[in-house]
């Protein structure tokens, strides 16, 4: 897997007092807090949704603005804790404006992970179809075309929520972890429901690379989420994955809304 970088530096302002931005993303089991020196990330930490640490690390960095986004909601402390931040925090909602022509119909409704994450793959791929993948507690799949339009995409359940679901959702069924021997055929009941889980959702998400290749033949692929490294993709759908595809999306949005 490989990361391809493009400078789109000349299509965003730069900040004015050389200020560095801070970028919260809050996802449904952990918050990342991240400092943007520009384009470039300088400074990152996995936190709380109550966003411990956020206070001193933005004035570590001279942060002079920010952004959150959350698919958990914002609990009362990390609220309180982003009206003490002295530099104004931007909210990002899905009718937030971005650097692409959103044409999902239900807008207000859209994850703005999934959106932050369209942008932060165009931030890095200027040119071109863009298929962002998000392995996460749930399965994302969006696209972009060369037009530079958000058309939507898929979501499904991810790893966890799979394993949890065969074993809630049966009488005798166990529950299973993720990590351990995932073999091609299961050669018992556990390895069997792991195997079905992980292969499955491996060949769920090449399935659809496949299938966008077909039509884009040169559509990049950013796979992301934090199961990604779990599912074993194959290298050969050339699959770009950047650690902060979200938060840099997130600050190219901070910096299209200056």
């Amino acid at each position: 897997m490989r990361e391809r970088l493009a400078d789109t530096s000349t299509t965003i302002p730069e900040s004015a007092d050389g200020g560095m931005n801070l970028i919260i993303d809050i996802g449904n089991t952990r918050a990342k807090l991240t400092v943007f020196d520009g384009e470039e990330p300088i400074a990152s930490t996995v936190t709380t949704h109550d966003l411990t640490g956020v206070e001193e690390l933005a004035a570590k960095h001279n942060c002079r603005r920010g952004i959150v986004s959350t698919t958990a909601g914002l609990t009362g402390e990390a609220e309180r804790k982003m009206a003490a931040l002295p530099f104004p925090v931007l909210r990002m909602r899905g009718e937030t404006p971005v650097p692409l022509t959103v044409t999902y119909r239900s807008r207000h409704t859209l994850g703005t992970d999934r959106l932050a994450a369209a942008v932060g793959a165009r931030t890095l791929m200027p040119e071109g179809e863009l298929l962002v993948v998000d392995a996460g507690t749930c399965v994302t799949i969006d696209f972009v075309d060369a037009d530079n339009n958000y058309r939507g995409g898929n979501i499904s359940p991810g790893l966890e929520m799979r394993l949890r679901a065969m074993h809630e959702g049966t009488a005798r069924l166990p529950e299973v972890s993720s990590e351990g021997e995932a073999p091609e055929v299961g050669f018992d009941t556990v390895t069997a429901l792991r195997s079905g889980a992980v292969r499955g959702l491996r060949m769920e998400i090449e399935g659809y690379i496949r299938h966008f290749r077909q039509k884009y033949p040169d559509v990049s692929v950013f796979l992301t989420g934090g199961d990604a490294k779990k599912l074993g993709i194959s290298e050969e759908f050339i699959i770009f994955a950047p650690d902060f595809i979200v938060p840099r999306g997130l600050n190219t949005i901070l910096r299209y809304n200056q």
